[in-house]
């Protein structure tokens, strides 16, 4: 089992409800990570089946209660192989931080960490298919993700990018991104209400708010939401063999995919 080596704590605000949340993350020696929220009289476990929501953002719950925006937390920990862990917050959304995963995998690499290794191997062809989207599963030697989206932007236009993940750092390091045209919108909606351009690529119509990361970065923030959503069918991305092909796909489609490898690697 892979877990931290020291109690971390760490503060900030929800993207989604913009509320402070304190998070206090614990090693555990038994295996999985669970959430702790206020009043909750059980954890909430990190796996695909309690997750209720992937509306903006993935929403895990029990009956006791839930906890929103775990899927940057969740691609940490595929990242660094971490599969035991004890998060306790003082709300119920997980900090957006800076947007990406950085500053997760900042404070895993601060305390220090032992890794989960595993090989998981895929033997037949899987697929998820709803109207224009896409994900497939391929048997292969080792790992490759294609990923492909097609905003009406010019620089988001039917594009796609590869990665092998030797390019980690710039897909960790990808934030979460939204067009600034619609903000107002989602606002008045009850949503969005902590972002800001420290956590939030935002994107006009024919640029960016603020500087690029690394070249399509919010196509490389699309494969991070891929590590974090897979990591709750209990697979760290990068133990698989396999070729992953993604096109015009998310949250919702992410996790009915992770559904159907954990049921076919009978995890």
């Amino acid at each position: 089992m892979g877990s931290i080596q020291k109690e971390i704590k760490i503060s900030g605000v929800g993207l989604m409800g913009g509320e402070k949340c304190d998070v206090q993350i614990f090693p555990s020696d038994k295996k999985g990570i669970r959430f702790f929220t206020p009043n909750a009289k059980e954890p909430i476990e990190a796996v695909v089946e309690n997750v209720v929501s992937t509306q903006n953002c993935v929403v895990l719950a029990n009956q006791y209660g839930q906890v929103r925006l775990v899927e940057h937390f969740m691609a940490a920990c595929s990242i660094c192989g971490i599969d035991s862990l004890d998060v306790c917050l003082s709300g119920l959304e997980m900090p957006i931080l800076d947007g990406s995963a950085k500053k997760w995998l900042e404070l895993f690499n601060a305390a220090g960490f032992a890794r989960s290794v595993t090989s998981v191997k895929i033997e037949k062809s899987l697929f998820y298919q709803s109207e224009e989207t896409v994900i497939s599963i391929l048997p292969s030697d080792k790992l490759n993700v294609t990923y492909l989206i097609d905003f009406n932007h010019p620089d988001l236009k039917q594009r796609w990018v590869q990665s092998d993940l030797s390019d980690i750092a710039e897909i960790s390091e990808a934030r979460t991104f939204g067009y600034l045209k619609d903000l107002e919108k989602f606002q008045q909606m009850g949503l969005a209400k902590g972002a800001s351009l420290e956590n939030t690529l935002g994107l006009t119509d024919d640029g960016y708010t603020n500087a690029l990361r690394s070249d399509f970065e919010p196509l490389k923030h699309k494969i991070l939401d891929l590590l974090g959503d897979f990591k709750l069918a209990g697979i760290n991305i990068s133990d698989l063999k396999a070729n992953i092909i993604a096109k015009k796909a998310g949250h919702a489609s992410h996790i009915e995919m992770a559904k159907i490898l954990k049921r076919e690697l009978s995890l």
